[in-house]
């Protein structure tokens, strides 16, 4: 009686360290607007939000674990709170904290399934 042979997928090779539980918290949501869907398909770069206490280096070492690619450089923004008036009540939209990641050119990432 033959055995036969399990059949195992080649796994694509991870250039960098799995991700942690600390990646995730890292990254809240990407930001979905036409400038940002325009940067992502020219300039090869991802508009993400992220954590208030977030810095340049945790989000290019949570981008790298999660997504498998390479990070040229990272810009962070603070968006400010902007006021906002609805009848007699005067109130705030919450700010936050803006990423925007350039990836590297050998790399693509699609998350928005185009």
């Amino acid at each position: 009686m033959a055995r036969a042979k399990k059949e195992t997928k080649v796994v694509e090779e991870r250039k960098f360290a799995a991700p942690s539980i600390e990646s995730f918290d890292v990254l809240v949501a990407p930001i979905v607007t036409e400038k940002s869907m325009k940067a992502q398909q020219e300039q090869n770069k991802i508009t993400l939000k992220v954590k208030n206490t977030a810095n340049k280096t945790q989000v290019k070492i949570a981008v790298e674990q999660i997504f498998n690619v390479k990070v040229d450089d990272v810009k962070i923004i603070n968006v400010l709170p902007k006021a906002k008036r609805v009848g007699r009540y005067d109130g705030k939209v919450s700010g936050y904290k803006k990423a925007i990641v350039t990836i590297s050119p050998e790399d693509k990432i699609n998350m928005y399934n185009e």
